[in-house]
Parts: C-alpha cells; structure tokens; sequence
C-alpha cells in the first residue's frame, strides 16, 4: 500500500473530522513532511482535504473522485446488504458495458453477480440502436451493473424499465428537479434526456436462456450543450447547469448502483406503478421504430398505457391494439 492510500484511509475513516499531521505521520510511520506530500498529491486528484485551524486535515464527503473504495464506502453505508458487491472503476474506457460482457465472456456468471463497472469518462460509450453516448469526464456518470439472478429468469423489458425507476429515484433524491420516464428506457429532466439506459443480456447458445444481463446507465449531470453532437442537442440535456454541483459523483454513482441491486427484490406490482406514474407517453402519438434501420417498419400510433409486463400499449390508426415490448419510439418534435 502507497503512502498515499495509507493517509488516504486514515482520513477517509475519520470523514468530517479533522486529523492531526503528527497522528497520520504516526499511524502510517513517516515524516509530517511525507504527510503534507500525500495530501498534496490526494487533492490534486480531486479530493477535498481541508486544513483546519488547528493543524489537522478534514477529509469531506463531497469530494468529487470516483474511486473504487470510495465508492463502496458509500454504497455499504447505504445499502449494508451488498457488502459483496464487487466495483471496478476507471478513469477512462472504451465502454463500461463492453468491458463487462468481456468479464461474462472469460469468467463464470454467478460469480460476477454484483459487479459495478465505472468510468469517469468513456472513449466509445454506446446506446441503443448502434447510437453513441456522449461520455465527457467530470460531467457525468457512467456505469454498468452485472446482474445475475439465481433462478436466471430475466425478462429485458422489466430489467430495463426497473433500472429506469431505480436511477430516476435517486436523481430526484439528489437534485431539486421532476424526472420523467420514456418508455423504455429514457430519463427526460425539463423535456431534455438526462439519463440513457442500454441493457444487453448474455445469453448461453446451448439452452437460448438468457443467463446475465449487463445494465448500461449513462448520466448527465453538467454535461455542456456544446459537448453533446449536433444531432444529439436535439433531444439531450442535463440534470444541472452547475459544474459544482455539491454532491460526491462516487456517492451518486454508490446509490445508483445500489439502488438498481435492491429495487429487483421488490414487490414487482409497486415498481411497475411507479414506472407508469413516471411516464409522460400517455395520450401521445409516437412514431414506433420496431426494427433497426429499417425506415418501412416505421409507423405512427397513440399511447393508451403501460401493462403490468412493462410493455407499451398503442392505438394504431387503423384502431386495432398493440403491444411494445420492444423496440423505440420517439415523439414528432424529436
């Protein structure tokens, strides 16, 4: 363990209250002068250290690093259930949810149950339909949970359309503003999409069972308009237009992950409610894009509802009645 990470995790056990420079050289058995080095070299990687007036150092929750440990800190002491949830985090990647099919693909399943992948920035984040997903660093948040379920019964429509109650929950939670759910799998703030969802299963060729599901979560918090494509200013927003926005990315990314992990345990018939109540679809008309790339598909129709089973129902104009339980559809102004 580095010098760093020892001061590190005295600090980080003591959050909020200040340190001395003598104990932490002390505890860790170096120099005041090495102690003042690694604080030096913690802030510079984004940590809040503070000095207070009586020597000591003051570590503060709302530092904004996306760490490992940071991270599980927060999520333990939010959720004490996922102890053994296992986090990855880097600085940058291509995409978290490539690198966690990567982890399906050479490892046993259940043993991955749990697993969050984090990056503060990703060079080829994805979304649905083949789309890119914007991923700048210090502007948002972007992870993949691992979820396997030990009887491995997974329905997509349902993992994605919990995973978008569980992230709208926690946005609410944190900032002061009204979330809204596009079915499937979109998070409007202010008629702007703030949260994208891309949920990909992994499924055994042998049995055609579905045995993993890999849920992508891209959040932007302050992404800038003028980071976002030209195509994308379209439609894509963020949560806040403050770069400091006061809250710890490792604990927004803590909860998020948590809160996707705990809400599968939950009475299904509660979370389905709330995804329906979070809707702004109902009474639209919509054009539905069943098959990629495929402009003939295309058709136009009028939400009635959401059913139980997550699927979207539409009135075509022809008056007959369908079910969605796949695809996309965007709203005329899109």
């Amino acid at each position: 363990m580095t010098t760093k990470e020892k001061i590190f995790n005295k600090l980080n056990s003591h959050k909020e209250t200040a340190v001395s420079g003598e104990k932490l050289a002390e505890a860790c058995g170096i120099s005041r002068a090495a102690v003042w080095k690694a604080i030096q070299a913690l802030r510079e990687e984004g940590f809040n250290i503070e000095g207070s007036t009586n020597g000591g150092y003051i570590y503060r929750k709302n530092s904004d690093v996306v760490r490992s440990d940071v991270v599980k800190d927060f999520l333990v002491q939010k959720y004490p259930g996922l102890k053994k949830a296992v986090i990855k985090c880097f600085k940058t990647i291509d995409s978290t949810n490539t690198y966690a099919k990567k982890l399906l693909s050479e490892n046993e399943k259940r043993a991955l149950d749990k697993t969050v992948i984090i990056a503060e920035s990703q060079t080829a984040g994805r979304g649905r339909l083949g789309r890119t997903f914007c991923s700048p660093e210090k502007t948002g948040i972007y992870l993949s949970v691992i979820y396997v379920p030990s009887d491995r019964k997974i329905e997509p429509a349902k993992i994605t359309a919990f995973s978008a109650v569980a992230v709208k929950r926690v946005i609410e939670r944190f900032f002061d503003v009204d979330a809204k759910i596009k079915w499937i799998n979109d998070i409007y703030v202010n008629d702007k999409k703030v949260v994208g969802i891309l949920t990909e299963g992994f499924t055994n060729f042998e049995t055609g069972i579905i045995e993993a599901a890999v849920i992508g979560i891209g959040i932007n918090i302050c992404t800038k308009k003028s980071q976002f494509s030209k195509e994308a200013q379209k439609v894509a927003g963020s949560i806040t237009d403050k770069k400091d926005f006061g809250i710890s990315r490792s604990q927004i990314a803590a909860e998020v992950a948590g809160e996707v992990l705990s809400i599968f345990n939950e009475k299904p018939q509660k979370v389905i409610r709330e995804y329906q109540d979070s809707s702004f679809l109902k009474g639209k008309t919509v054009e539905v894009h069943p098959i990629i790339d495929d402009e003939n598909g295309v058709y136009s129709a009028t939400v009635i509802a959401i059913n139980e089973e997550a699927e979207l129902v539409v009135k075509l104009k022809n008056g007959s009645i369908k079910k969605l339980s796949s695809g996309e559809v965007t709203l005329h102004q899109e």
